[in-house]
């Protein structure tokens, strides 16, 4: 709490500081915007904090970047007023702004059928071997109980949650020997999970460099993204974050862990309690009240 103090107990400070900043947010969706539960398949996220991400997002622009796939987590959320960005930031649908960094590598992006969002794929080539992967996967572990493979369209989870420790050495052997096939992937693990990726330069934190230059606030000094994960892929936009010299990187977390994030919150709750005032700061904001009458700063 020293090190990472409650961006709760933090908040009116936090807000000081973004003193005319634009706030852009940014947000993980397992074990931050929903509980971690055993099947993957039932982490939804409650209606209350499905009001708070819409409310959040009528004021700030706001993404989910995860490491499901873009669609199963769209499906989850279900609100059209923000970005998705999918497989750890390797599937993002984003405003359709013609993108030019400064080292050039961003890819062509791709209109959707009503032209008004653009879908940038950067490991595309990978799907073949992707699916590839996805079978062996399957086969092998059909027989340890308690395992299942996870499609997130560019990656792939493995999930042991509910794998008996005894049998965990077996999956991990079985997943590794499919991969030593496979030299273009890379293995990673998060919360009782195995990620298998391509090894292409790109994370979650190229993803939020990427959504900030789609929306035009690329090269902006007062641009104040606040991002708030609970896992390690998380810590990549940490690192981005810190990197850029201002913004809240906000890890999730109910222990102490080491992390590049400036400030913490405990669970999902104190996520939705901060979403809900960080909307009400802007309400009042807003409102006919200068900010500076109620806060003691400008807008």
């Amino acid at each position: 709490m020293v090190d990472h103090p409650s961006a709760l107990t933090s908040f009116d400070q936090m807000m000081k500081d973004a003193k005319g900043k634009k706030i852009v947010v940014f947000l993980d969706y397992d074990g931050t915007l929903s509980p971690i539960v055993n099947d993957p398949d039932r982490a939804f996220m409650s209606d209350e904090m499905r009001a708070a991400v819409r409310e959040v997002a009528t004021y700030f622009p706001t993404a989910i970047i995860s490491g499901r796939s873009r669609d199963k987590v769209k499906g989850f959320v279900q609100l059209n007023n923000i970005y998705y960005a999918g497989s750890h930031g390797m599937d993002i649908m984003a405003p359709p702004r013609p993108v030019r960094s400064s080292d050039g590598k961003y890819h062509t992006v791709s209109l959707d059928r009503k032209g008004n969002e653009a879908v940038f794929q950067p490991a595309q080539k990978f799907l073949p071997s992707i699916q590839k992967i996805l079978k062996e996967l399957e086969e092998a572990i059909m027989k340890i109980q308690g395992a299942s493979v996870e499609n997130n369209r560019f990656c792939v989870s493995v999930h042991f949650r509910q794998v008996r420790d005894e049998d965990y050495g077996i999956l991990e052997e079985k997943v590794k020997s499919i991969l030593k096939h496979y030299p273009d992937f890379r293995l990673g693990w998060g919360k009782k999970v195995m990620e298998i990726r391509p090894s292409i330069e790109w994370d979650k934190g190229n993803a939020l460099e990427y959504l900030l230059d789609t929306l035009g606030l690329g090269n902006c000094t007062d641009v104040l993204p606040v991002y708030i994960g609970d896992d390690r892929t998380d810590e990549d936009a940490f690192k981005v974050i810190q990197k850029r010299g201002q913004g809240y990187p906000i890890v999730v977390a109910s222990s102490p862990k080491d992390t590049k994030a400036s400030h913490s919150l405990h669970d999902p709750s104190e996520v939705l309690t901060f979403l809900l005032r960080l909307a009400r700061w802007r309400k009042a904001s807003s409102s006919s009240r200068s900010l500076s009458q109620i806060w003691g700063v400008g807008s």
